[in-house]
């Protein structure tokens, strides 16, 4: 039973899939509104700037996933490259990440089931849509992944009818009347710091690039990781820019909007009319349940990884199923955990997401250059300063600014949840009299599969 394994069967475009199934692209309509007051009108130039980060921490990622390319991502490099201890905290960090979204899935599918049954019970919705997330994620990442791929191309498709509606109204006089225009990414009444909130704002976007290292076990080849974060990265960043960009174009201000907390039903409404808006709004329900199943089957291989290093139970954290491959004991606590989805707000969970991902983020920079620089020693030429020194402290620094702009709420909450995992720590290594179970990587465990 120990040697059982995780199944490869990812290709490429698969775990691509599931990373920007996990991004939800029409989350650049949800919280158009939010954004565009935030930034007075230029939520494009705010996904530029998170993009750029973003793509500093995506060189990150791709560097540490040829070194460990095994499922713990930024829990497993810190751990490897730093301290079993600092890991443990950085994977703790996470997990309220990433435990978290699964669950804001399904609160965003009870929202959109209430308001179209609201005589249904709402818990009714939440217990049907985390039993059919987790029986796929139970039984096969195959299916799972096909699933979710072809949610994505229902997604991409109906984002590109928008695109289609929104250049036709745009030639109507809608809005700025005009696609070429720089409005939307410059104005005299923009601020830095607006610009930098509304970043930290949609950072939240872009998680999911790094949950695909969680699927470094599951690639047919390990070598495609580094490119399917990449490709994850500018392809997910590429339509939010597009999408912002034209949203921008089409509403220069929120002024139009009834809701502001939530304008993707509007801005179909207003691009398409009433059908196209009914359509749009079925997009958005794939989007949830697509995100649901990455994010769901993600921290499912987060929990598993630190199982199998000995830092959780093992018995239960580290199990793999002998027939179907995953870490199905695992895959049913995301569930239950899911399934207090039917009664807290989404604007409770949410907000402490950030918190987790940007340790991530920052602690994966930093193990580039633990590892690169203090342990291997490979700063003897320029290119290896810029590639495993400056290019790293960069990703850190800009990092760090979306720290500083971070929501008090967001950096209250977590900080308790990392205080808690640290007592945690303290209980398991008797104050640091024991270690935490060291995880040697094993490549043969890596070249087994079906």
């Amino acid at each position: 039973m120990e040697n059982v394994t995780l199944k490869r069967s990812l290709g490429l475009w698969a775990i691509v899939g599931l990373g920007l199934g996990y991004m939800t692209p029409t989350t650049v309509f949800d919280t158009f509104g939010i954004v565009s007051n935030e930034t007075n009108g230029v939520v494009p130039l705010a996904y530029i700037v998170s993009l750029v980060v973003m793509l500093f921490t995506a060189i990150s990622y791709g560097k540490m996933v040829k070194e460990f390319p095994s499922a713990g991502s930024a829990y497993t490099y810190t751990r490897e490259t730093m301290s079993p201890y600092l890991g443990f905290l950085v994977g703790w960090s996470a997990l309220l990440d990433y435990i978290l979204l699964p669950m804001v899935n399904a609160l965003i599918i009870r929202i959109y089931m209430e308001s179209v049954f609201p005589a249904v019970p709402a818990w009714v919705w939440v217990i049907l849509y985390v039993a059919v997330v987790t029986a796929f994620n139970y039984f096969s990442m195959g299916k799972t992944s096909s699933f979710n791929s072809l949610l994505v191309i229902f997604e991409v498709v109906l984002i590109g009818a928008f695109i289609v509606l929104g250049v036709v109204q745009l030639y109507h006089g809608m809005g700025q009347g005009s696609l070429l225009t720089t409005k939307p990414l410059f104005h005299s009444d923009i601020q830095l710091g607006h610009i930098l909130t509304g970043a930290t704002i949609v950072c939240f976007s872009f998680i999911g690039f790094d949950a695909v290292t969680m699927y470094a076990e599951e690639a047919i080849d390990s070598k495609i990781m580094p490119k399917a974060i990449m490709l994850t990265v500018l392809i997910g960043g590429g339509i939010f820019f597009v999408c912002a960009y034209l949203a921008q174009s089409l509403f220069p201000t929120v002024a139009h909007f009834k809701v502001t907390d939530d304008t993707l039903p509007e801005v179909g409404l207003y691009v398409g009319g009433s059908i196209f808006k009914i359509v749009f709004l079925s997009g958005a329900f794939a989007a949830a349940v697509a995100s649901g199943l990455a994010s769901h089957s993600s921290v499912a291989r987060l929990l598993y990884v630190m199982g199998r290093n000995g830092v959780l139970p093992k018995k239960v954290f580290g199990y793999v199923h002998p027939k179907y491959r995953t870490p199905t004991f695992n895959v049913v606590i995301v569930g239950l955990v899911s399934l207090l989805a039917i009664t807290p707000s989404l604007e409770l969970i949410s907000s402490f997401i950030n918190f987790g991902a940007l340790i991530a983020f920052t602690f994966v920079n930093l193990s580039v250059i633990a590892h690169f620089i203090f342990r291997q020693k490979r700063y003897k030429t320029t290119k290896e300063i810029f590639s495993y020194l400056i290019m790293p402290i960069l990703g850190a620094g800009l990092t760090g600014i979306l720290w500083a702009n971070l929501h008090v709420d967001a950096l209250i909450g977590g900080l308790v949840w990392a205080s808690i995992g640290f007592i945690y720590m303290l209980f398991q290594t008797k104050f640091f009299k024991l270690k935490i179970a060291d995880f040697a990587f094993d490549e043969a465990d890596q070249s087994s599969s079906i």
